[in-house]
């Protein structure tokens, strides 16, 4: 199959319950913007074939929708991470590889995520993700032969596990640091804030 009639979807993971933030953390600003919406503007979707945006809250299936991204809604966040993927993967019809995106890297970068689609174009038996100097983060595309092995996933087990089980087939797109760091806590929050 030529590299353009590729089909990459992308699900953007924003379900979790964010228990060691205290309360949806999604909704809370930094320079702004709301983590979730920070999250869809990093989401180039001129490279993806469908967007879908798994969440339990009703202001992110909202917001999806602004974008023009599906939502689907996961009323069961308690059943881990595993359960986002099966949700947004069994969106994925059609599609040869899924990037999958989490919501809370506030610096994450649109031309970022479309080197790794694009990268994911020229090796597409690969596990694409990005990376800092050998140090793997979010998001992780992967490619169709891997999607029985992400739907097999339990509780709070991500896509991790399946790379872990892979390590050949992983591809790092280097990127800065700060494109990789995550919020979990209100203190974190606070500290990346000052960077805005």
């Amino acid at each position: 199959m030529a590299q353009e009639e590729l089909r990459i979807g992308c699900v953007v993971m924003a379900a979790g319950s964010a228990s060691r933030f205290g309360a949806n953390k999604l909704a809370r600003e930094i320079g702004g913007k709301s983590l979730i919406r920070r999250a869809l503007e990093a989401v180039p979707a001129e490279a993806f074939h469908r967007v879908a945006v798994v969440t339990q809250y009703p202001e992110v299936i909202a917001l999806a929708a602004e974008f023009g991204f599906q939502a689907i809604e996961n009323p069961h966040p308690e059943w881990g991470v595993s359960h986002t993927i099966r949700l947004g993967l069994s969106a994925m019809e059609g599609c040869d590889g899924v990037l999958f995106q989490v919501a809370d890297q506030p610096f994450l970068r649109r031309e970022t995520v479309a080197r790794a689609a694009s990268l994911w174009r020229e090796r597409p038996e690969a596990i694409v993700a990005l990376g800092h100097r050998g140090q793997r983060g979010n998001p992780c595309l992967f490619p169709a032969r891997f999607f029985p092995e992400l739907m097999a996933l339990e509780g709070d087990r991500g896509g991790s596990a399946v790379i872990r089980r892979h390590p050949e087939a992983l591809v790092l797109v280097e990127t800065a640091a700060e494109e990789l760091w995550d919020v979990d806590t209100p203190q974190a929050l606070e500290a990346l804030a000052w960077l805005l």
